[in-house]
């Protein structure tokens, strides 16, 4: 061990190539459920599950944490805040035979690998002390030559998550896509050369708490499909300025992250099975290439002016924006979102959005909502729209109804539940 200074030096792994034999790989694993090691991080829906997903989004609304008033509405109970199923679903895959475990090992090994988009359907709710089950696979590959957030070429992997419960009942599922990109090409490329943390004065303050603070819940008050108007404005919700008790936060409500690592003992364990994940910082330490969302050095050795969120956290603020204004009897049914830049620390995010369509379709009353996610510097961050079901003043909203493939696919997991 030394105490000698730190020395600047030259980044360290960030040469790695995307390989022809890797795109090939990504490619075979198409359709074939992945084996998740180990469980998730909330095994049950409980109610302190709940509360804390919501918590780590910044949220206040009581139907996510209020056994009482969600006795008082339609759901009858307290019930869980849409994207909570990312945080548990447990996966009943059967482990590879070696064949197929040679075939998901060390998949671009050494490559950045980012969240660019998701697409939700959600079918019903989640209850306090319910199991959720979850089944995923790769649904497709697309391979650019040339992205301009490296300049080198990008595979973007498309992850397909089926949730389900204990019936086998299909309670939502999600089509999550991710970037890989070479270290050394985003660092060159220079797309944020020009990008600094942001400073603020009481002023610019002032101007996000006001936002804050016309924050409108639409809570027990109904909004009738009736009464929507198309150009109708969505009332904004703020997200910032962004800092590393949001990061802290959002990992208290989702846990540390689905690869596996840990503290201490835990995270030795997994750097043992896991040796690609992990990267020597300035002092000699392996740590894992996830610190780009808190260390601020790491982020600047891949070309970033500084850490940056989580994709995942701005569809959390995005059900925020949609569940506050449909209110407590509507449903959010589709979300859609595409992450255009990175959320860096000091930022701050409006989200906003507009009433775009207005229809009837298989007895459902839709509204289509597009939406903003709007930093301090003028970018739309992340572009989503939504489509939620809205009650009339003659009958509630109805739940709509699971594709057959999602049926036909939670009577398998249920096999597999059932063979064990």
């Amino acid at each position: 061990m030394s105490d000698a200074p730190v020395k600047t030096a030259e980044p360290k792994d960030i040469s790695a190539k995307i390989t022809q034999e890797d795109i090939d790989r990504a490619k075979r694993q198409i359709g074939i459920p992945k084996h998740a090691h180990g469980l998730p991080y909330n095994t049950v829906s409980s109610r302190d599950a709940m509360r804390h997903f919501a918590f780590s989004c910044g949220e206040d609304n009581p139907l996510w944490q209020d056994e009482a008033y969600g006795r008082k509405t339609r759901w009858g109970d307290q019930i869980a805040p849409p994207m909570f199923v990312v945080s548990t679903g447990t996966d009943l895959t059967p482990k590879y035979d070696p064949e197929t475990k040679a075939l998901f090992k060390g998949l671009f090994r050494g490559v950045s690998k980012y969240y660019s988009g998701d697409q939700w359907t959600w079918w019903k709710p989640v209850y306090p002390d319910e199991v959720i089950y979850t089944e995923e696979t790769t649904c497709d590959v697309i391979v650019r030559e040339t992205s301009r957030f490296s300049g080198r070429p990008t595979v973007t992997e498309v992850y397909r998550s089926l949730y389900v419960d204990s019936e086998g009942q299909p309670v939502a599922v999600r089509e999550q896509s991710f970037v890989s990109a070479e270290r050394e090409g985003s660092r060159k490329a220079g797309r944020y050369d020009n990008v600094k943390r942001q400073t603020y004065t009481p002023e610019d303050i002032a101007k996000i708490d006001a936002v804050y603070a016309a924050e409108e819940r639409r809570g027990a008050e109904k909004r009738y499909w009736e009464d929507v108007q198309i150009g109708d404005a969505v009332t904004p919700v703020a997200k910032g300025p962004f800092t590393l008790v949001d990061i802290i936060s959002y990992h208290m409500g989702s846990g540390l992250s689905h690869y596996g690592i840990g503290p201490l003992r835990l995270n030795y364990k997994q750097r043992t099975r896991m040796p690609g994940f992990y990267v020597e910082d300035p002092y000699g330490v392996p740590d894992v290439a996830q610190r780009v969302h808190w260390d601020h050095v790491r982020a600047q050795e891949l070309g970033l002016p500084s850490a940056h969120d989580y994709g995942q956290m701005r569809a959390n603020w995005l059900s925020h924006l949609v569940t506050n204004w449909i209110g407590d009897d509507g449903w959010m049914w589709k979300l859609s979102l595409e992450t255009r830049a990175f959320n860096f620390l000091g930022d701050t995010t409006i989200l906003s959005g507009t009433v775009t369509d207005k229809r009837i379709e298989d007895g459902h009353h839709l509204v289509e909502l597009t939406i903003q996610s709007m930093n301090q510097r003028g970018e739309n961050t992340c572009p989503a729209t939504a489509i939620v079901i809205l009650p009339t003043r003659d009958k509630d909203a109805q739940l709509p109804a699971p594709t057959v493939e999602a049926v036909e696919r939670g009577k398998a997991i249920m096999a597999l539940k059932n063979a064990k």
